[in-house]
């Protein structure tokens, strides 16, 4: 989990938006975790979760988009680690981090959006064993 900068307390994973229209979510996806925590996805196995979800653009982040843009559509994606890499954020846009349980962090990020995530990775984690 990373804590944004510009709103301390707020705790999230990893996010970040497509540079263009065409450009590829799988690129997107890693380009953004290496912005943000310094993790070479290309040294790990990055998936596209195929699960996406639309949701309305909090009003004190609408500037970051064109006018009258008020919804996002968030692409899921899982980094799968060998367990607890070093983490160098980008001291812009967020303050600290944390390794935590995926239920943990369902509890303490702020976005619905992450919520579900993590319950699908809880739900994945389950299948796995």
């Amino acid at each position: 989990m990373i804590e944004r900068a510009d709103k301390p307390g707020f705790w999230q994973s990893v996010t970040g938006s497509i540079e263009s229209e065409d450009a590829d979510l799988l690129a997107t996806a890693a380009r953004e975790l290496m912005e943000e925590t310094g993790i070479d996805a290309h040294q790990y196995q990055l998936q596209d979760w195929q699960f996406s979800q639309t949701y309305e653009i909090y009003p004190h982040w609408r500037h970051r988009y064109a006018p009258g843009v008020t919804q996002n559509v968030e692409h899921v994606f899982g980094l799968e680690l060998p367990g607890r890499v070093p983490v160098k954020l980008a001291p812009r846009e967020h303050i600290a981090y944390e390794w935590v349980d995926w239920r943990e962090a369902a509890q303490r990020v702020f976005s619905w959006t992450n919520v579900e995530a993590l319950r699908k990775l809880g739900e994945m984690h389950q299948l796995s064993l």
